[in-house]
């Protein structure tokens, strides 16, 4: 069974400045590459900042300064990359979070719960599907902030015969220091319920709307333990390996899924 080494990218962001966002960041990582981690987590809207200005700020994937920058670090360090960025997309404006492959091929996953205490469902258009992504055997579940406090969307509906649909859920943020509370406990509890680690991935630092971000970024494992627990305000990447065999183990030695509840949408997104 294969281990992920998993590599979590706490950070200050400049406001609405992709070009300084991406060139921080590359000089954060330094040599970080495919000898080191299978899996770099950068924040939500890693190059502008929880910013509302999406008609602005926003790119079409092919012309995005950001999607390029991502594959271009996925390939140049050999290993997966990922990230969300604010794109538009036949006239419509998505928090999409992009995992970019060495290869070069993408998937995306567009925020399915905008934060509308923010006005975010007002600028941007939801997301409709569930993604889940493969990397070295593990199946990991994409999600983005706000999302985080959504149990249904984000909850384990393995289909006829399979025990679980995932193994790892992922989350990347700008969760305001004045929820961090929530933040800890929720990254805890997505564990606990879908007995699965948790990659949660927040920034730090105060934006132009004078918001303050804590950052709390966790890695935690199937029973909602730290393996990776930073303390607030601190930017930092740091990285720990997640094992496939550990997390059988546990799944085999407390089987809770066999009495989990089936379940589908009710607006039709079935899964």
């Amino acid at each position: 069974m294969s281990d992920l080494r998993t590599t979590l990218v706490q950070c200050d962001l400049r406001w609405e400045d992709p070009e300084a966002n991406c060139r921080m960041l590359e000089e954060q990582l330094g040599d970080l590459d495919g000898d080191a981690t299978d899996l770099i987590v950068l924040p939500e809207m890693f190059a502008t900042g929880f910013t509302m200005n999406s008609r602005e700020m926003a790119e079409p994937m092919e012309q995005s300064r950001a999607v390029a920058w991502l594959s271009g670090q996925a390939r140049e360090r050999n290993c997966v990359v990922t990230g969300s960025v604010a794109v538009v997309e036949d006239g419509r404006y998505y928090n999409r979070l992009v995992w970019a492959r060495p290869d070069g091929s993408r998937v995306c996953y567009d925020k399915r719960h905008l934060f509308r205490m923010a006005g975010e469902h007002e600028r941007y258009s939801m997301g409709h599907d569930r993604v889940i992504v493969t990397l070295k055997g593990f199946r990991i579940l994409l999600s983005v902030c706000y999302d985080l406090r959504f149990p249904v969307w984000l909850r384990q509906s393995p289909g006829p015969g399979e025990h679980f649909e995932y193994d790892a859920l992922l989350c990347v943020a700008n969760w305001p220091a004045p929820r961090r509370h929530p933040w800890r406990i929720l990254l805890q509890a997505r564990a606990i319920e879908n007995l699965c680690p948790v990659i949660g991935v927040n920034r730090v630092g105060e934006d132009a709307n004078g918001m303050h971000y804590a950052g709390d970024s966790m890695l935690v494992d199937f029973k909602g333990e730290a393996i990776i627990d930073e303390p607030r305000d601190t930017a930092f990447i740091k990285s720990a390996t997640l094992s496939r065999a550990d997390l059988e183990a546990f799944r085999e030695k407390f089987p809770a899924w066999r009495d989990a509840d089936h379940f589908s949408l009710a607006d039709g997104v079935g899964f």
